[in-house]
């Protein structure tokens, strides 16, 4: 199994190794030319690496003294190397990150029915901030570190460092385990790579693909993504119905939360309503009327989506509602409708 370390903790790695393999080397160098207990080489060893210039174990013969100076010089590279490392860790915040990063690390593997955001862009950071509005469990891959850092503390995001486009990274973030994989890189080659390689490992997972260009939206799909997103493209739709439905691109912008009067629509499932609700007509659970929501849409398994239902129309298993309404309506439709 490859193990994907932090560029930080691999230099550490590195500089402990030198460092031992240098101590090593003048204990050794130290016993068999001055016949210094191992103690006393140990100890010869460490104020020569370290240069510290305190009082010698005993007077050095010739070959000790020319052991000596070869030491010093092959050491003060070494010693260079390990203070730099050093101080990034004490001095520059090297060793919270790390820490960070672990605390993250073990988060993420607790995560089952999550979300993986490949790529903490544009596109990528306002999918993360809808989700966490939603409360929905997210992990976000992103390979530039000096993008991750820019992200609040108190946003507490799980983040895995490194390149989405590598199995290993998909599998460390949970992919195995995810219900959706949201691949939002500038490159539309690597988004169709990601497609590809998330539904290979994981053929029940959900993909949602951004993409750029036109002929990119068929290879997607044929990557097996579910929806693909063309943010260019309903830019320049939404910019044109400015114009042509100004009045619908207001109210669309409601639900968006632009302007005062905010609005919100909300998926409810038959599971999530209380037992009473169960089976019963839109007419007999007079939603409108004790909470002030509004039923925009219904789906079934036989029919689909059905857009504003009869009132005679029951509610049974597997069905869902779409709902809209104001926090507020929002509010009195989960105390009263939604099981605790």
């Amino acid at each position: 199994m490859n193990i994907n370390l932090p560029r930080s903790i691999t230099k550490l790695i590195y500089a402990t190794i030198l460092f031992l393999i240098s101590l090593i080397v003048g204990t050794g160098g130290y016993v068999v030319l001055e016949n210094y207990t191992l103690i006393d080489a140990l100890y010869m060893a460490v104020i020569t690496f370290a240069t510290v210039g305190y009082t010698e174990v005993n007077a050095l013969s010739v070959n000790g003294k020319i052991f000596t100076l070869i030491y010093i010089i092959f050491n003060l590279g070494i010693f260079a190397y390990t203070v730099s490392v050093l101080s990034t860790f004490l001095f520059e915040g090297e060793l919270g990150r790390v820490f960070k990063n672990y605390i993250s690390n073990r988060e993420v593997n607790k995560l089952k029915d999550h979300v993986i955001v490949c790529g903490f862009g544009r596109n990528g950071a306002m999918a993360c901030e809808e989700l966490h509005k939603a409360e929905k469990e997210f992990v976000i891959i992103e390979k530039d570190t000096s993008v991750i850092e820019t992200v609040p503390q108190d946003k507490k995001y799980s983040f895995v460092s490194g390149n989405a486009t590598l199995d290993e990274i998909l599998l460390e973030a949970g992919l195995e385990r995810a219900s959706t994989v949201i691949t939002a890189l500038p490159s539309d080659a690597d988004n169709v790579f990601i497609t590809l390689t998330a539904k290979e490992i994981n053929p029940r997972i959900n993909v949602i693909a951004k993409a750029s260009e036109t002929n990119s939206e068929k290879k997607l799909y044929r990557a097996g993504a579910s929806h693909v997103v063309m943010p260019d493209r309903l830019g320049g739709i939404h910019m044109a119905n400015l114009i042509t439905k100004p009045y619908v691109i207001e109210f669309l912008e409601l639900l968006n939360g632009v302007g005062d009067a905010k609005l919100e629509l909300e998926e409810v499932s038959y599971a999530k309503l209380k037992n009473e609700f169960h089976n019963k007509t839109i007419k007999e659970l007079d939603i409108r009327n004790k909470s002030g929501v509004t039923i925009l849409a219904f789906k079934d398994d036989l029919e689909g989506f059905i857009f504003n239902p009869q009132s005679d129309k029951k509610i049974e298993k597997g069905d869902v509602l779409i709902i809209l309404g104001t926090k507020k309506n929002l509010h009195n439709f989960n105390n009263h409708f939604i099981k605790n």
